[in-house]
């Protein structure tokens, strides 16, 4: 019978795939050996792969560069990363290695911005996009930034008062950008999102705060689906509503010359993950021409604030199977030691899957289980992978250790779960190492931050004082 656990894998997915593949009955991720990264640091431990931010970067440019090839786009392409995805050094400075620009969400994005180009990892010429509701620490922080000369900075206004704030902290003339609400999915429970201005309102909000203030200028039009770039009727019909509005806009507002396509790529989250992103791209790229040329306007340069996409398939999860509780005829629960709800909390918060595979033990037997944390809470489980509706692992056997992978989990994972401070339960953050390549290709680690203690807990308690 063809039931080991590799039989499995390749009767449901195409396997080997780009960046899994196996060294015997032991998985390699992007050629990684992981069980070697298990012996060397423990379990359970994050990894970050660092390479693969600037191949995802690279890989969108090369999408949108061929598009705009396509279509004899007169525009130009700008790729911005959204910092709230991961605000680690380690990524921002891998990622800025690739001629990128930052799009931050709050007023201590600011500070990090300063203290990159402190170490000259942002210049002048970077493109800083400011979203987010802004209120006076935030505003602050960005007129100090503008003050100081970084006249690429755009603060996106996310409601009427934020001209004025902006206006009394900024000394000289700024550019800014106007986000629109866009309308929600009809599954959601409210109609408009409650950032931005509505569609019908921004052309009256131009001519009432902006046009004639010379203090301002209006450069960009900033358009955020919530659910991200799919191909279904929902995104392509709102992204017309905002073209619609761009074109109005442009004919009165001669400034304004850019288009912000926010709302991010998805990422893989199961080996039957299937997205052709460079038709989406070259859809994206010939709606706005056609509709442009339609109208007699310029087409805008176009901007994409990409954060999942960026660093999310750069990160990792691995556990080791602890033990093995069977709770009733049918319901086996394997115990990983770690937990859930503190370490992949977007997989109880919003029930999202990640791609989990073993990372040992490939040619032995299989069995389907429920996953379980080490925490007290009813809700630290895992209990289904995406097309399976099911788990299926190599058999517990308590002489042979079993170690699993959580994949592409590098996105918000951490300051969801509140990196280096109080986790549920008391749990401590596992380890984080970092993952690179040398300049012949050789694959290095480096020990980021270590697993937690009870003395550090204790002393975010109030248990321990200097």
């Amino acid at each position: 019978m063809n039931n080991k656990y590799i039989n499995l894998i390749d009767q449901t997915y195409d396997f080997p795939q780009e960046e899994f593949k196996l060294d015997g009955e032991n998985l390699l991720f992007h050629d990684i050996p992981l069980k070697k990264l298990i012996d060397d640091y423990g379990s359970p431990l994050k990894f970050t792969y660092l390479p693969k931010i600037s191949e995802n970067i690279k890989r969108a440019k090369d999408w949108f560069e061929e598009a705009i090839k396509n279509h004899n786009y007169k525009g130009k392409y700008h790729y911005c990363y959204c910092t709230k995805s991961s605000h680690f050094e380690h990524v921002l400075h891998e990622a800025l290695k690739n001629n990128i620009h930052i799009e931050t969400s709050s007023a201590f994005d600011i500070n990090i911005i300063e203290k990159l180009k402190i170490d000259g990892k942002i210049k002048d010429d970077t493109y800083i996009i400011c979203n987010g509701f802004k209120r006076e620490q935030y505003i602050t922080n960005i007129a100090r930034l503008i003050n100081e000369g970084h006249r690429n900075c755009i603060p996106i206004i996310d409601n009427y008062e934020e001209i004025d704030l902006l206006s009394e902290k900024i000394t000289d003339d700024y550019k800014v950008g106007i986000r629109i609400a866009s309308e929600e999915e009809p599954k959601f429970e409210f109609y408009t999102s409650r950032l931005g201005i509505g569609y019908k309102n921004i052309v009256p909000f131009y001519e009432n705060q902006i046009k004639d203030n010379d203090k301002v200028q209006l450069k960009m039009l900033h358009f955020f689906i919530n659910t991200g770039i799919k191909d279904n009727a929902y995104y392509w019909n709102e992204l017309l509503k905002c073209l619609r509005v761009y074109v109005k806009l442009k004919k009165i507002c001669p400034s304004l010359d850019s288009l912000n396509i926010g709302g991010g790529f998805p990422i893989k989250n199961s080996l039957a993950f299937d997205y052709d992103y460079q038709y989406i791209i070259d859809e994206i790229i010939n709606q706005i021409n056609l509709t442009c040329q339609e109208a007699d306007v310029d087409v805008p340069h176009i901007f994409t604030e990409f954060g999942s996409f960026t660093v999310g398939e750069s990160g990792g999860a691995i556990y080791e199977i602890l033990y093995q509780k069977q709770q009733n005829d049918r319901e086996k629960w394997n115990m990983i030691d770690s937990s859930f709800i503190t370490t992949l909390p977007d997989t109880w918060a919003i029930n999202k899957r990640f791609i989990m595979l073993p990372i040992n033990r490939w040619e032995d037997e299989y069995e389907r289980v429920l996953l379980g944390g080490l925490t007290c809470d009813s809700d630290d489980y895992y209990n289904s992978e995406q097309n399976t509706n099911a788990i299926y692992l190599p058999k517990y056997k308590k002489d042979k250790p079993l170690y699993i992978g959580f994949f592409n989990t590098g996105a918000y994972q951490e300051s969801i779960g509140g990196f280096g401070g109080l986790q549920h339960c008391l749990i401590p953050h596992p380890k984080h190492v970092l993952i690179d390549k040398d300049s012949e290709g050789n694959i290095t680690t480096k020990l980021f931050s270590e697993q937690q203690k009870a003395e550090d807990l204790l002393k975010i308690l109030g248990y321990e004082h200097n």
